[in-house]
Parts: structure tokens; C-alpha cells; sequence
């Protein structure tokens, strides 16, 4: 959740001013959307060889807030239609965000009665989306 606030505050604070740091604004969380995605890859590969468990209700209950978050922020940049590289970026990071949320509640809901592996499965499907978008 702190890259997805990350990306709104830079954009925010580039609304109204020079294109240049518009254009720094859109980079950087692509950077930080980048150390997101290779991070959730690596956490994939660390559970599968380490079987580690998954706490389902917690997971799914965090991802749903996170997904309330998402909503919120895509309907707010949609209704002011600010332009500008720095909310493309936005339109980037802000759908990966919704599908990465939301495969994380599928992930959840699947962990509790069969095992640890659909959590690892869209784990890395997160990853590389995530990957593509940064």
C-alpha cells in the first residue's frame, strides 16, 4: 500500500508544475512499481521452497481495503481529468493495483480450503503484471 500512496502523493504534488518534474513524477514510481514486482516475485519463490503458511482472512481483509483505496483513487483522477505524464502513470499503477488487489481476495479465499499453492500461483501472475506496468 505505500507504493499505491507513493504514486498518488508524486502526482499530486507535480499538479501544476514544470512538465519536467511531471515527467520525474511519472518515473519514479515506475521505479518503486518495479522493486514492487520484483519483490512479490521473490517472496513467491522464498514460500514455495520454504512451505510457508498463509493467513487467509488477514490477507483477504487487507486486500479488501486496499481495493476500497483503489476505487476511490481511480474515480477521483478520472472525475478531475488532470493531464500530464505523471497521471499516465497513474493510469498505469492504478488498474495493476485493482487486478493485484483482487487476485490477492482470490488468492485468500482459495488458500483457506485447498493449500498454499493459488496464493503462489497469482502471486506471480501479480508479479509480472506488476513488472509490465513499472
Amino acid at each position: 500500500m505505500f507504493a499505491d500512496a507513493a504514486v498518488y502523493g508524486l502526482a499530486l504534488y507535480a499538479v501544476g508544475r514544470a512538465s519536467s518534474l511531471k515527467l520525474r513524477a511519472a518515473h519514479l514510481p515506475g521505479l518503486l512499481q518495479m522493486l514492487l514486482a520484483l519483490s512479490e516475485l521473490s517472496e513467491v519463490v522464498r514460500r514455495f521452497f520454504l512451505c510457508s503458511e498463509d493467513v487467509s482472512g488477514l490477507m483477504t481483509g487487507f486486500r479488501v481495503q486496499a481495493l476500497t483505496a483503489n476505487i476511490a483513487c481511480l474515480t477521483i483522477i478520472h472525475r478531475e481529468k488532470i493531464s500530464g505524464s505523471h497521471m499516465n502513470a497513474n493510469w498505469i499503477f492504478s488498474p495493476n493495483d485493482f487486478i493485484a488487489n483482487y487476485g490477492a481476495i482470490l488468492a485468500g479465499v482459495l488458500v483457506w480450503p485447498v493449500s498454499s499453492y493459488p496464493d503462489m500461483v497469482i502471486g506471480f501472475i501479480i508479479g509480472f503484471i506488476v513488472l509490465n506496468g513499472a
